[in-house]
């Protein structure tokens, strides 16, 4: 079996039950910048992730559905970053009714215009009454720090960076979640979309062992106790999509990567956008900290800024960009 990698068959996934916990507290990082990587490539830069983790979670805090203004607010700061970076930037609005609010997502083009396309997508929206530092400032800072690596070295591909509205409740697992239109408006255009890759929370990391847990008890056997990688979650069939991408991050980045190939109804490996990807028949992954089997304070007012280690989320930044570039330069099996 290949190392950090499982493949968990149904009649595995029906073998356990959930077992949580909260039993510790993820925390900053000694260090303020990242150490050099081993491997090459560019580093992210912490401070910047930070501070737009702390402008999306506490200056244009609260960014739920029943707070359109903010969530207007900062669909604006998103665009003007990514806009900054180089991108192409387009406003995708989503009405669903004469005389109520219109939601925004906002995507930015780097790379060619026509042809095959890579996305990658963050939420901006938290759930209701939580800053959503981790979930999903985080993401969406990860979104802007590639974008300004992406102006800078133009990929061959076309990358298209989405930061989509409205995937918390009551939203999620609608045909109204922003990622949801969007991936259906890909399929209806019939765009050919080489993978996407949805980035769901990636500030939380933890020294301590038993800081870790898993959605079914067989999984602590092979992956480890201690929250100190980032994970890429990936479903059966899709074409090795979850080994490139995580094979891709192993070399970029010192961070630890470990991968899960496992069936949408394993508790968490559906609960973000990928999942919208995954309906329209498109190879998806998700990159996460792995949320609430991790992070104590996943959907509560204490998911803040000053929470996150912001050292590791470079490292886990850093990765991801590998991945993209390696995507966008390459091809997947059955492409």
């Amino acid at each position: 079996m290949r190392r950090g990698r499982l493949w968990l068959g149904i009649g595995v996934a029906t073998l356990a039950t959930v077992g949580l916990a909260r039993a510790f507290i993820c925390g900053p990082h000694d260090a303020t910048t990242p150490p050099a990587p081993t491997q090459s490539g560019p580093t992210m830069d912490a401070e910047r992730l930070r501070a737009h983790v702390r402008m999306l979670s506490e200056t244009l805090h609260p960014r739920d559905s029943t707070h359109p203004q903010n969530l207007d607010r900062a669909a604006d700061y998103i665009a003007d970053h990514l806009a900054s970076a180089g991108g192409s930037v387009e406003r995708h609005s989503l009405s669903f009714s004469a005389s109520g609010p219109s939601f925004t997502n906002i995507s930015a083009r780097f790379g060619p215009e026509d042809g095959e396309r890579l996305i990658v997508g963050a939420h901006y929206d938290a759930a209701p009454g939580t800053p959503g530092a981790d979930d999903n400032a985080s993401g969406v800072a990860a979104l802007l720090e590639l974008a300004v690596l992406l102006g800078r070295n133009p990929p061959p591909l076309r990358v298209d960076l989405v930061a989509y509205t409205l995937e918390e409740p009551p939203y999620f697992g609608t045909p109204t979640m922003g990622s949801a239109m969007h991936a259906r408006k890909l399929r209806d255009d019939g765009v050919k979309v080489r993978g996407m890759l949805a980035l769901e929370m990636l500030g939380c990391y933890s020294d301590v062992p038993g800081s870790q847990k898993y959605p079914l008890p067989v999984l602590g056997l092979r992956y480890p106790d201690t929250g100190l990688f980032i994970g890429v979650v990936g479903k059966p069939g899709d074409g090795g999509l979850t080994d490139a991408v995580a094979g891709a991050m192993r070399a970029g980045s010192p961070l630890p990567v470990e991968s899960l190939v496992a069936p949408a109804m394993v508790p968490g490996v559906a609960l973000s956008d990928h999942a919208s990807f995954w309906e329209q028949g498109f190879r998806a992954v998700m990159v996460t900290d792995t949320a609430y089997f991790r992070n104590p304070r996943y959907h509560t007012s204490d998911d803040t800024w000053d929470s996150l280690d912001y050292v590791r989320m470079a490292h886990a930044v850093q990765a991801v960009y590998a991945a993209v570039r390696t995507l966008a330069s390459g091809s997947l099996p059955g492409n």
